[in-house]
């Protein structure tokens, strides 16, 4: 995955999920496993990966773990989503 999708979520991220401009993330920031994000904000961030690789992700084959990390993220977009139609 590009590095600019990775920019494009941790922006998305600090923006409209956690609210906090001024919060430094990079790509290996814990995010769910320090409550920065929770279950709900990851519906939201589920949609937004799916927009920047272009790819279906099943919801029943996401853990919040897989999530933990923008790196983590993407990884799991890889592993488990589907070209979209």
């Amino acid at each position: 995955m590009s590095e600019n999708g990775k920019r494009q979520m941790i922006n998305y991220i600090v923006r409209e999920i956690i609210r906090r401009p001024q919060t430094d993330l990079d790509v290996n920031t814990p995010l769910v496993s320090t409550g920065l994000i929770d279950s709900l904000a990851l519906v939201d961030i589920v949609q937004k990966l799916e927009d920047l690789t272009s790819l279906r992700i099943p919801g029943g084959k996401v853990r919040a773990q897989d999530m933990d990390t923008v790196e983590m993220m993407f990884s799991t977009a890889q592993r488990v989503g589907r070209p979209r139609n």
